[in-house]
């Protein structure tokens, strides 16, 4: 008789994007292109597009709390990754609830700063996920501007610096760390992982598209959905970058907003 393995489950703990590219929509396609059952918590409704942000409105803290126990009394989870978090209270929330059901995988996507410059999040909500979420993770992926607000440092702008922060941020406490070197200058996009057993360089060519939207999102969920499945944490990050520089490319078959819009997904089955 053959046994197959369980398809594995995997949470994302984010906000809300109408416009499919970024959020928990993203997170939960990514999670089924590559093979895993997704689940969400939804932290926050957004009203955005392709072009940008026109609103935010937060889910209140009690109703977090509600829908996390609702969903961890029942399904139990392979992984976890969670996006951006604006207040301890949310923070203390999810740490509470993760410490009692912990997965084993937790991936944090500190997302903090927009691909316009602009931090996104307060210093209180900083300091929140640096000091609550930032030692519950195994994996945090933070860009080279996500890097240098959690450490209240300059952004590196070389390999040599992105080297000299990575161990900055492995003393925040998290597992491991994936620095990702995309807003470096030049053709390649080079990221740093850093784990118990070393640090390795991951290189990656630079994608021409405009189609950027929710990139850090679908990476991060990558990841996760590959440790769900059971690569060991350097392989399933070098799977994730791979599918995501394919996405990238496969992004031109899809026409969606004005703006920057979505990688494509699912670009292995449509």
């Amino acid at each position: 008789m053959t046994h197959h393995r369980p398809i594995p489950n995997v949470l994302t703990i984010a906000g809300s994007d109408p416009s499919g590219g970024a959020g928990i929509q993203a997170d939960l396609k990514t999670f089924s292109a590559l093979g895993a059952y997704g689940t969400s918590v939804v932290t926050a409704l957004t009203a955005q597009n392709t072009r940008g942000v026109r609103g935010v409105h937060p889910v209140p803290v009690e109703f977090i709390r509600l829908q996390l126990d609702t969903l961890l009394d029942d399904v139990a989870l392979d992984a976890v990754k969670i996006g951006m978090v604006a207040s301890r209270e949310v923070a203390e929330t999810i740490r509470d609830a993760l410490g009692a059901r912990r997965p084993r995988w937790v991936v944090l996507d500190p997302v903090m700063v927009a691909k316009s410059g602009d931090v996104l999040v307060e210093r209180v909500g900083i300091a929140a996920v640096r000091e609550v979420l930032v030692p519950l993770a195994d994996l945090i992926t933070p860009n080279l501007p996500e890097a240098a607000v959690l450490l209240d440092a300059a952004a590196p702008t070389s390999r040599q610096a992105m080297a000299e922060l990575a161990p900055r941020l492995a003393a925040l406490g998290t597992g491991a760390v994936l620095l990702k070197g995309g807003h470096l200058a030049g053709p390649s996009c080079p990221d740093l992982l850093m784990t118990e057993n070393g640090t390795h360089w991951l290189e990656g060519s630079r994608i021409s598209t405009s189609n950027l939207h929710g990139t850090g999102c679908s990476l991060s969920s990558a990841i996760a959905a590959r440790l769900a499945l059971g690569d060991a944490l350097p392989e399933a990050v070098t799977a994730a970058k791979q599918w995501l520089e394919t996405a990238l490319v496969e992004s031109r078959r899809l026409d969606v907003g004005r703006g920057h819009g979505p990688v494509h997904h699912f670009h292995q089955w449509w």
